[in-house]
């Protein structure tokens, strides 16, 4: 296969052949029986999405590997790292195994994050070919997934002999407003878990990352505060484009299908996170997918779940984003693909290369277009970003097999990136 005058993210136009599973050549004039004209087309590295919740086992009414997946390549995604937080969780042999069986279903390529509980089995996780330790609560803040501090450093010293990466969730719940609770209206979640909750555990994770010489990734920063204290303390860390694109003023609007952990912010702070992106403070985007049906969410804001979908979307917004100017398609690049590929030891993956994996990305750089829920293609059928704009695919490769064509989905199998 010959894509024909691509165009990179560098402004580079040249021809790309793909043989097999990876990029074979750049060049000039390459020739081939199977050729796919993109002159005038932007080229990119699938995006490598993190820090996904794809809900099996034990959730799929809210999403499956199948139809998480479907929604990924329609979105650019050609690889994601699925949480543990499932049910039963992934904190075990038996767990990691159950979850593997169903991620075969899956159109990208995966990986497979362990986590921690007081009951959690390292020697059999470690085992197993692991695409990260995560997301490792910090405070006991959603639940049956939180952890104590001193369990906290046992698991980051555990995973640092095994050469894994720790991603962490930084809230302390010990500074949530408990006062906040008397109130009803949609901006009480962001109110009760307060950003001084967050900028206090990345402080605390930034500590132990010096103590134990581990190698910490903070998820889901939404503030410029914590971005900063994760920079200066040699942790890496990725923004979500809920936290980059929206904020607290959206409430009114969003309702409880806003809430999420950690919250909306300000605006001063969303305007001052993307600017952290840009400018390199923050290591790269995740999307934190984790959807719920919509009468889930149709709750009142102290009952309804947390979360909201989002891989379909993030690479499109940001797409969006550059095409008015906002930030490079280098930077575009390098935080949905070529940073994540270097933070996570994915040297096959995150870069249109001779030699790496052919996950590719094809995109009209002008056709922007509304984001409608009822267009994508998460089981949860709907968006946060109602109403915005992005810049979607028209061709998404996965190991040089075409899985998302101009709408129409393509056959795939997608495999474990650590297998």
């Amino acid at each position: 296969m010959i894509l024909k005058n691509a165009t990179l993210a560098d402004g580079r136009v040249c021809d790309v052949r793909i043989d097999g599973e990876r990029i074979a050549k750049l060049g000039d004039d390459l020739a081939g029986d199977d050729v796919y004209d993109a002159d005038g087309k932007l080229l990119l590295p699938g995006m490598i999405d993190a820090h996904v919740h794809f809900r099996e086992p034990g959730f799929s009414h809210k999403e499956t590997w199948a139809t998480g997946s479907k929604s990924a390549v329609a979105g650019g995604v050609t690889t994601v790292f699925d949480m543990p937080n499932t049910e039963p969780p992934t904190v075990d042999g038996s767990g990691f195994d159950e979850k593997a069986r169903l991620a075969s279903k899956s159109t990208v390529d995966y990986g497979l994050n362990g986590g921690v509980t007081e009951t959690w089995n390292p020697d059999e996780l470690f085992e197993r070919p692991l695409g990260a330790l995560g997301e490792v609560f910090l405070a006991d803040s959603t639940g049956d997934m939180g952890i104590d501090t001193d369990l906290f450093e046992q698991a980051v010293e555990r995973a640092t002999d095994a050469g894994v990466v720790i991603t962490v969730h930084a809230e302390d719940a010990t500074l949530f407003d408990e006062s906040v609770k008397t109130r009803d209206d949609t901006d009480a979640w962001s109110a009760f878990r307060a950003a001084e909750a967050e900028i206090a555990a990345v402080e605390l994770a930034g500590t132990v990352a010096e103590r134990t010489g581990g190698r910490l990734h903070i998820a889901h920063t939404s503030t410029p505060e914590a971005a900063d204290i994760a920079s200066d303390a040699g942790m890496s860390s990725e923004a979500t484009p809920h936290h980059l694109f929206l904020s607290r003023d959206d409430l009114d609007d969003l309702g409880t299908f806003g809430r999420m952990n950690p919250p909306l912010r300000s605006e001063a702070r969303r305007e001052a996170l993307f600017e952290r992106l840009v400018d390199g403070t923050i290591d790269i985007v995740a999307t934190d997918h984790a959807p719920h049906t919509r009468s889930e969410k149709d709750a009142d804001i102290w009952n309804a779940p947390s979360g909201v979908p989002g891989v379909e979307t993030a690479l499109p917004l940001l797409l969006e984003a550059a095409r008015a100017g906002d930030i490079s398609y280098e930077r575009v690049r390098d935080v949905t693909a070529a940073n994540v590929a270097e933070l996570f030891d994915l040297p096959q993956k995150g870069r249109v290369e001779e030699g790496r994996d052919a996950d590719l990305v094809l995109v009209d750089p002008e056709d922007s277009r509304p984001i409608r829920g009822d267009r994508l293609h998460s089981k949860c059928g709907w968006t946060p970003f109602e109403g915005h704009r992005g810049v979607f695919p028209e061709l998404t490769v996965v190991r040089g097999q075409i899985v998302f064509h101009d709408g129409e989905f393509g056959e795939g199998g997608g495999k474990n990136v650590r297998v």
